[in-house]
């Protein structure tokens, strides 16, 4: 598989998302990371409160977990959340309690990039600076980066650390890219202008941090994917003309059209199905024309300036 660069780390081009890993039995969840793991797919995506805190320990009792497995992959974990509480909690206490009991569930001595999950609206950044001081220092945690963050929320926590943020996981897909056309729509009065990110994409590009893109299949927030959905006629029928030209499926095509923007950004998987997390490593192994690219997107329903729907204004 291609790599991307993430820090002074070259890692695969797709990470493999484990929210779901407690649904597996430990034969499958076994069966599954191996596969991965032979596929050149050993960037591993974690949370503390996935699998109701129970699919990091899930995914090391598959495994085995032991150092010789563990120097084969990179982990990665987040905290932020308190899911008892349906409360965020970015206090250096809670932080650094969150990290040992992630270490302990996946029953190893280090992480390799944690990411603060959300942001709290009582970050004390200073607070979190200490905790990512303590845990570089003590080798619990290799490197440090947000998710769901806007440019402004990381340049204040920027200030305090000594510790560059190498990553930051934000939701992104064919159907959910208010990142991009943002960017295209500049200066119209149309709804699609509206800068709801803080130009956090061109940000992230100027910073070199990596943008793991999350729900790469979701419509929306949560709302179900789109491929094979009734709403998107149009993208699923360019999808499998693209997939029969290129001998792959419609996953495959979804996930490369995320790998063709230079950005190079590194899209998380999210299933637990060996067949699907192929189709999406197989990504890594095509490239999708400019044409191609555009053509998915405006199939999407992101129409360009160039191309307006009836009754839009352009400018």
């Amino acid at each position: 598989m291609r790599t991307v660069k993430i820090g002074d780390m070259h890692v695969p081009a797709i990470a493999v998302g484990c929210r779901r890993m407690n649904t597996l039995t430990k034969e499958e969840g076994e069966k599954f990371i191996k596969t991965a793991l032979d596929l050149g797919a050993n960037y591993f995506d974690h949370a503390d409160l996935y699998g109701g805190c129970k699919s990091d320990a899930a995914f090391a009792d598959a495994i085995d977990m032991n150092p010789s497995i563990r120097e084969k992959m990179f982990i990665q974990t987040k905290c932020g959340i308190r899911p008892q509480m349906n409360a965020f909690d970015l206090s250096k206490d809670y932080i650094l309690q969150s990290v040992d009991g992630s270490l302990k569930r996946l029953k190893t001595d280090y992480i390799d990039v944690l990411l603060i999950h959300r942001y709290d609206a009582l970050c004390e950044p200073e607070e979190v600076a200490e905790a990512f001081g303590i845990l570089k220092q003590s080798g619990k945690v290799r490197a440090f980066g947000v998710s769901n963050m806007t440019p402004m929320q990381i340049m204040l926590l920027e200030k305090y650390l000594k510790e560059p943020l190498i990553v930051n996981q934000l939701q992104f897909s064919l159907a959910h890219c208010q990142m991009i056309s943002q960017g295209i729509y500049t200066n119209m009065e149309i709804d699609a202008a509206i800068d709801r990110d803080c130009s956090i994409l061109d940000f992230c590009r100027l910073k070199d941090i990596t943008i793991q893109t999350w729900s790469p299949f979701q419509m929306g927030y949560m709302d179900g994917v789109f491929l094979d959905n009734p709403k998107y006629p149009e993208l699923n029928e360019v999808l499998a003309r693209l997939a029969e030209k290129y001998s792959v499926t419609k996953t495959t095509i979804a996930m490369a059209w995320i790998l063709r923007h230079p950005a190079k950004m590194q899209p998380i998987t999210g299933t637990m199905k060996i067949d699907r997390l192929k189709d999406c490593i197989k990504a890594s192994e095509i490239t999708i024309t400019r044409d191609e690219w555009y053509e998915l997107y405006v199939a999407a329903g992101n129409a360009l300036p160039c191309r307006p729907q009836p009754g839009q204004k352009v400018n």
